[in-house]
Parts: structure tokens; sequence; C-alpha cells
């Protein structure tokens, strides 16, 4: 009895023994064409197993548990990634040597920046996230940056300030805005090219991050590949035309690495009427490996583009002209010159120090950014308005008059627009060079003026407690002074312009010159000055079935306005330095995911982020004064999602659900109103305002043979406004006459009824089907159909406040404003479904040691015209005066929108010269 029992135990322990035996599974990854290995390859397991092999030989070794399943998963940024399947027995296991094939789907990225670098997307439409998505290779990220970007569609509603940008490790995120300027890297897509992208709260090795996550810009030229790249394209996007030349040396024995880029880019016209695009890129880096722990890197870009801007446009002026309509241009001497130009000119120099070992790595950098953001506009000075779509010129000013309806008028306006409906230049400099003028311009151009210089300092952490914890700190200070002013550009013909404000007849700058001529400064001028320090620390752990993170962060935040101009109408609370306005913050994530085997796991995390506003929504008219937004607060957000992984062979995917609020936020905006409360420019301060963003994301990848791929993707959100805000309408002038308006020109209009209403956050509903051919011989082909919904303008709160219920003129409510008639005047206008089909190819030669490709894409095949997103108007703020404007039914304030692009197409040729 005692030996069964005990050969019974000597068998169940040698089972055990061979059960925890550790094999190793080994082998070489390649590049195809040079057969030399592959910068940035990262190979992993099912349960979790990142590994990158030998730099030089390429060579890779795995420990993994016998009788087991595994898939290898193999990826390198501008490569094919390849999925190996294998069982581990009781010996261990070579696959040889593993050629990965160039992907020229990576020109894709060059067709994205087409559109990042639209003003349609980055002025107008406070930037989508597209750029943040060019480096992940998730099935519905890759959708929402390359086919619903075209539609201005965010991921989750987000806006890219919820993102974070950085370069070599430091942040590149405008105080400003908080969103990343793309245009300072525009055109070095062969140098940018290696980023690692964080999505939403994962752990990033760079920074604590955002909620919509974080992408690290890697410009060591020690990555990059040897050689010599040099490429063309042609568009009919936002430019016409683009060339681009790069060399890297690759990792040089002595230690030294250096690549240098340039490119330039051009259109007299892009696919919008009048928007020119004329754009120079530089970059260079150099890194020295001081020893094997060692290295510096030196980096430095500079990318000066200059860009026509147009405008969002009614549906009137849509059905006169066209979604290609552009008012911001007229011909003067038989070219093209637009009034709303934007320059862009912000060289950034780095430096970085890299300290790697078998337990830490450190960055450590600084970093130095100047330069200007200059955006040009018309000014007119007791003259008509020169805009042609200006409301008075339209048909619908006729229709809709108050005296009654003049169809012989308003048929007159039709025939005069469509036969001048461009901006009239010669008009312009006849009027300021009328003898009567004595040389003083009625209207000039003008540059709105942002000349800021950024100091950076960041270091990062990385130790490795044990191979399965590791722990990340840093801390980042950031010093920004930003210079704004408005500078004369062009007087147009006249000799000087008198600075004088038209609305209430004062004087801008009191202590200045009343007779400005060009490239003096005129109307405003002041100073932001901005500091603050980040700090951040991370833990994680990692398990064969489980892994989990903790993180939070601390940062102090500091804006101060400093007047330069004495302003008559704010006296001493315009010059000097004005109250600083101090925050502090935290913020606390955290996370867990259970693998239920290599093929299925699920994740859960969660965050809770106080955040302080960016200073565009600080100050409430920094132009004129040093007033702060009264009650201020710091912004905070509670955000979870949950995400089901699925990593079959031939199928992967994700289903990912999501909930977050945004609490006290503060909005700042500016446009002229007509209302009970007065008629002026204003500055609308929108505050306490929450919203909520809700909803699911779904991605499938199937790989029917090795030839064809299927995708499936698909996005269901549900984007509101989740409280009723106050709102303060602060005047330029005080002289407005109302019980309401205090003496310094405010007005306070109370809650806006808007709670319930949707965000104009882009499509809240998404869906992707695509099919992918790739031919043995180096030629591929793929389509994706794309339908994109419940899309809406964005609202106004003044007109959803209690002064839109009172008739100004006897101060008593208008008495058919029922609810039921506010109702249907205010219903909240929805966008038109959009359908969009687009199709990319290419093909690939190897020839005497060049590489050859060919990328093309087609968007918009079928040509269709489609919103993509607009605002209603706030000129009439009260029910009066909007329900006249209806009554035909062709409003002359009615909502504007922007427009997509039609059919456009993308060509890249690029050659490698392969080292």
């Amino acid at each position: 009895m005692v030996k069964p029992l005990v050969l019974s135990l000597f068998i169940f322990a040698s089972l055990q023994a061979r059960a925890q035996q550790k094999m190793e599974v080994y082998g070489i990854v390649l590049d195809y064409n040079n057969q030399e290995a592959v910068a940035g390859v990262q190979l992993e397991l099912p349960r979790f197993q990142v590994a990158e092999p030998d730099p030089i030989s390429g060579k890779f070794v795995f420990t993994v548990t016998p009788n087991v399943e595994y898939i290898l998963t193999i990826q390198a940024q501008d490569y094919i990634s390849k999925r190996i399947p294998f069982i581990v027995t009781d010996q261990a296991i070579d696959l040889g040597t593993i050629f990965l094939d160039r992907d020229i789907t990576y020109e894709k990225s060059d067709n994205l920046i087409t559109l990042t670098d639209s003003d349609l997307l980055e002025d107008e439409m406070s930037s989508i996230t597209s750029g943040m998505l060019q480096a992940s290779r998730d099935v519905f990220l890759n959708r929402a940056a390359f086919d619903f970007g075209q539609a201005f569609f965010r991921v989750r509603g987000y806006g890219s300030e919820n993102g974070q940008v950085l370069l070599n490790g430091i942040p590149m995120n405008k105080m400003i805005s908080g969103r990343p300027q793309w245009n300072n890297w525009g055109g070095l897509n062969d140098v940018t090219r290696n980023q690692e992208f964080t999505q939403g709260l994962q752990l990033s090795d760079h920074t604590f991050g955002g909620i919509l996550g974080s992408t690290n810009i890697n410009t060591r030229p020690s990555g990059f590949r040897k050689g010599t790249r040099i490429s063309s394209s042609a568009s009919n996007r936002t430019y016409a035309g683009r060339l681009m030349a790069t060399y890297s040396s690759g990792r040089g024995h002595n230690g030294l690495s250096y690549s240098f880029s340039a490119s330039r880019r051009w259109a007299t016209e892009g696919y919008i009427e009048g928007t020119l695009y004329d754009a120079y890129s530089l970059f260079g880096a150099l890194e020295y490996a001081v020893d094997q722990n060692n290295s510096f890197l030196f980096t430095a870009m500079m990318t000066p583009n200059r860009r026509g801007r147009s405008s969002a446009i009614t549906e009137e002026v849509f059905n006169l002209k066209g979604a290609k309509y552009n008012p911001y241009w007229g011909n003067q001497k038989e070219a093209i010159r637009n009034a709303r130009e934007r320059k862009v000119a912000e060289p950034i120099l780095m430096l970085n120090h890299f300290y790697n070992s078998n337990k830490w790595d450190v960055n450590t950098g600084i970093s130095y950014q100047f330069g200007t953001d200059a955006r040009s506009r018309l000014g007119y000075y007791n003259a008509p308005n020169p805009d042609p779509t200006y409301y008075r010129y339209l048909p619908s000013f006729y229709i809709n008059s108050p005296i009654g309806a003049n169809f012989v008028s308003a048929n007159m306006a039709k025939v005069g627009f469509l036969k001048n409906p461009q901006l009239d230049w010669n008009r312009l400099y006849q009027v300021n060079t009328i003898p009567t003028m004595e040389g003083k311009s009625s209207y000039l151009l003008y540059d709105d003026t942002l000349k800021e210089s950024h100091l950076n300092i960041n270091s990062v952490a990385n130790y490795r407690i044990t191979p399965s914890m590791k722990i990340d700190f840093g801390g980042t200070y950031r010093d920004t002074e930003s210079d704004n002013f408005a500078h004369i550009k062009d007087l147009l013909g006249g000799a000087f312009h008198e600075d004088i404000d038209r609305f209430s007849n004062t004087l801008n700058d009191v202590e200045g010159s009343l007779m400005k001529t060009e490239g003096d400064k005129f109307n405003y001028s002041y100073k932001i000055n901005s500091q603050v320090l980040r700090l951040f620390s991370q833990f994680s752990i990692t398990r064969s079935k489980w892994e989990g993170f903790l993180a939070g962060n601390y940062s102090t935040t500091s804006y101060q306005r400093e007047g330069l101009f004495r302003n008559e109408r704010y006296n001493e609370n315009s010059i000097g330095k004005g109250e600083k306005v101090e925050f502090s913050n935290f913020g606390a994530k955290g996370g867990v995911t259970y693998k239920f085997n290599g093929r299925h796991w699920i994740s859960l995390s969660g965050a809770y982020i106080m955040k302080a506003p960016v200073y565009q929504n600080v100050f409430i008219n920094p132009r004129e004064n040093n007033e702060i937004v009264p009650n201020l607060q710091r912004e905070k957000v509670n955000t979870v999602d949950f995400n089901y992984y699925l990593r079959m062979l031939n199928l992967t995917g994700r289903v990912t659900g999501f909930y977050s609020r945004f609490q006290n936020t503060t909005d700042v905006n500016f446009f002229y109103v007509d209302a009970g409360v007065g008629s002026d420019f204003v500055q609308e301060v929108v505050s306490d305002l929450d919203k909520l963003h809700m909803g699911t994301e779904l991605g499938l990848e199937y790989q029917v043979s090795s030839s064809v791929k299927l995708t499936a993707v698909a996005a269901v959100g549900k984007y509101l406004y989740a409280s009723d805000p106050m709102v303060t309408i602060n005047f330029d002038t005080s002289g407005a006459e109302d019980d309401i308006i205090d003496p310094l020109g405010k007005s306070n209009l109370g809650v806006s009824n808007i709670k319930g209403l949707k965000l104009s956050q882009g499509p809240q509903l998404a869906y992707a089907l695509g099919v992918e051919y790739r031919d043995p011989k180096y030629w591929w082909i793929g389509a994706t159909t794309n339908y994109l919904g419940n899309n809406f303008a964005g609202i106004s709160t003044i007109t959803r406040t209690a002064s839109f219920y009172i008739d100004p003129d006897t101060g008593s409510q208008f008495p058919n404003a029922t609810e039921e008639n506010v109702q249907k005047l205010l219903s909240q206008k929805e966008l038109d479904d959009i359908y969009l089909l687009n199709m990319v190819g290419g093909k690939s030669w190897l020839k005497g040691g060049k590489y050859i490709s060919v990328f093309v894409s087609v968007n918009n095949i079928f040509d269709l015209a489609y919103r993509t997103g607009g605002y209603e108007q706030s000129r009439n703020g009260n029910f009066g005066q909007l329900l006249q404007d209806n009554l035909s039914g062709s409003p002359s304030f009615a909502p504007k929108y922007w427009y997509g692009y039609g059919r456009t197409y993308f060509i890249n040729l690029a050659v490698s010269f392969l080292c």
C-alpha cells in the first residue's frame, strides 16, 4: 500500500517538475531587403512577455513554459506585422530567421498630415486628435485617424488637449490652448515616424499622460534606418506638391550617428478656393554614444509655413456657391490674395542625455522654442464691411426685412453676389486713396501676432525593481512668455491708421502715437507669463495571469498678464502686471488586467484628474485689461474604461466601454451680439460647465488568408452637456444702458438651460468595413466604406438664458415666447449622415540596391458634399429677433457650417538607397 502511494507521489512530483521546467524559444529578425537587423522591433507573447532583439544581430530569446500553445507577435515601425504560432514541448525551439517586409502603408501618415495641417481642423474646429493616432496599430484607432478623420471625428469625443505629445520625452502641448501644434514638425515625416503611442489611461514610460493617451516622438538617429530616402508627392488637398529628402548615417562605430531631413510643400490653391500653402521644413540631429550606458542627443528643427485660411458658411451661401467657396480671398493684379493667412515659424532646439543600464533608464532633456504665430485679417473703420458674405449683401437680408419681404432687392442682391463673390482688393485701395481721407486708411490688413518663447526642462527615470516590477518617476518645468499684439501689415494705399476703438471712440494706446503706420503695433499689446511644474510617479507589476498599475501626479500652474498699452476704456486696469493666478492640482489613475489565457484578457482602468484651465480661458479680455474670470475653478475629470481583448491566430480585436465626466470647465468666447442687453462686440464667459462622454468602441481584424484581410470598426458615443452653466457677457464698451450691466460693462445673464443638449465634438456614431488584398509580388489595394452620424452643430448659450425671452423695447417677456415656440426655434441642428468610400493601394520594388515604393489614396470616391461641423450664431440674442429672422425659412443669421473635401487624391513616390 505504501509503495503505490510513494510511486504516485514520485510521478506527480516529476510531472510538476516537468510542468515548471522552462524552455527557450529563440530566433533572428532581419529586414528582408538588406538582411540586416531591424531597429525598434518589439516581440510579444500572449502572457505579456515583451522583448527586443539584439540591435546588431537581430537575435532574440524567450523563456517559456512547456506544453503551452503560443502566438508570437512581431512588430516594427514601417514593417508588416507577423504572427507566428508554435507549441513548446520538452525541447528548445529554434524559429530560425524571420524576415520582415517593409509596409508602404506607412505612407498614409503623409496622407494624414495633409489633414491635420488643415486650418479647418486646427483653427476653427479646435484640432481633432488624428495626429496623435498615426503611431497606433490598433485597428479602431487607425480607422479613426485615416478614415473617420475626414469628418472631424474625435475619439471618445475628446479634444487633442486631453492627450499629450512629447518630443524625445519633452512635452510639446501649448500653454494657451493645451493642444499640440503639429505644424512645429510638419513635413518631417521621415524623422518623426518613430513614435510610441500609449492609448487612453495605459501607462507610458515617459509621462503621466492625459485621458486620450500620449505620443512620444523619438528623433534619435541611431534608431533610423541607414541610408538616403527621397520622395515626391502630389495631392489636391491642402497642398499640391511636396519634395522631401532624408539622410541617416545609422549607428556608427565611433559612437556618432546623425540625420538630416528637408522638405518643401506648396500650393497656389488647395481644395478650398483661395487657400495657398507655402511651407519649408528643416531637421538635423546628432547623437553621440559616450559608452554603452550614456549617450547625448542634439536635435534642431524649423518648419516655417504659410497658409490661406477658409471660413464656415451659411446654408444660403452654400446653395449659391457650393462647398469649395471661401469668402476670404480675391484677385489682385490677377493673383490670388487671401486676407486670412496664417504664418507659423517656431524653431525648436533640444538637448537630451540618455542613461541605460540593466536596472535604470533615465532621459533628461532641455528644450527651447521661440518664434511667432501670426494670423492676418482685414480691419475696417467707419467704412462698410468688406466681407462679401456680410448679411446685408445677401438675398436673405431683404427677404427677412421687418417692414416686409422685398423680393426685387433680394434678387438684385443674389445677382450682385454671384457676379462679385470675392474680396474686391482694388476697391479697398480706392477708398483709402480718396483725397478727402487725407491719407487715413479706412481699411487695413493686420496680423494678430503671438510671439512666444518656451523653456522646458524634463527628466524621467524608469527603474526595474525586479523583472516583474517597475517604478517610473519624473518631473517637468515649463516657462513660457507670450507676447501678444496686433501688427499693421498693409495700409492698402493709405498713409496711417488712427488707433481708436470704432465702437466707443476711445483710444487703444493712450500713451502711444494716435497715428500708426505699417510695421507698428496697434489696437492691443500685452504679455502672458506662464510657469508649470509637474511631478509624477507610477508603479506597475506584471504576473503570469494579471498585471496592474498605480500612478499619481502633482502640478502647480501660474499665469500673469502684463499690459503694455494703456487702454482708455480701462485705464489703470489695462497696463502693467495684473494679479498672478495660481493653481495646485493632483491626479491619480490605476488599472488592472486579468489574462484568462493568451487569447483572451480584460482590463479595467480609472482616473481622477484635476487640471488648471488653459490661459485662454483665464482672462476675460486680455487684449484690453487684466480682469480674470471670477470664481475661476480648476477643472476635474473622472473617467473609467473597460476593455476586452481578443488575440486569436486569424482574428484580433478590442471592445471598449468608457465613461468620462468633465466638471467645472470654463469657456471664453468672442463675437458680436444684438440682444436685450445691448449691441456690441462682447466676450462671453461660460462657467460651471460640466460635460459627459460615454460610449463603446469595437475594432476587429480578420485574416481570411495570407493575402486577404477584413476589418470592422464601430464607435457609438453619447456626448452631452451635463449641467446648466452660468453665462456672463462682457462688453468692450461700458456705456451700454441697462440695469443688469455694471459699470465695467458686465452683464450676468444667469443660467443657460443647455443640460442634455449634444456637444459639437464631431460624429457620435461611426461604422467602417474594410477589405485589403496584399499580393506576394509586393502590391496591395484596400477599400473602406464608412458611415458617420449623430453630428450636431454647436449651440449658442446666450439664446438659452432668461434674457432671450425679454423684449428690450418693453422690458417684459415677449407675449408669444411660449416654451413650445422657443423650443421650436432653438432645436439643436443635426448634421446630415455621411457615407464615404475610400481606397488606397501601392506597389514596391527592390532594384539594384534601391527600394522604390508608390502609394496612392483616393478619398470620398463618390465626391459627396457633406457638413463636418458648425455652430449657431449668437447675433440674434432675443426671441423677437430670432423669430423674425426665421420667418422666411432662410435666416440671415443661420448656423454656419464647415464642409468636408469632395473627391481627393494623394500620390507618393519614394526611393530609398539601401546601405
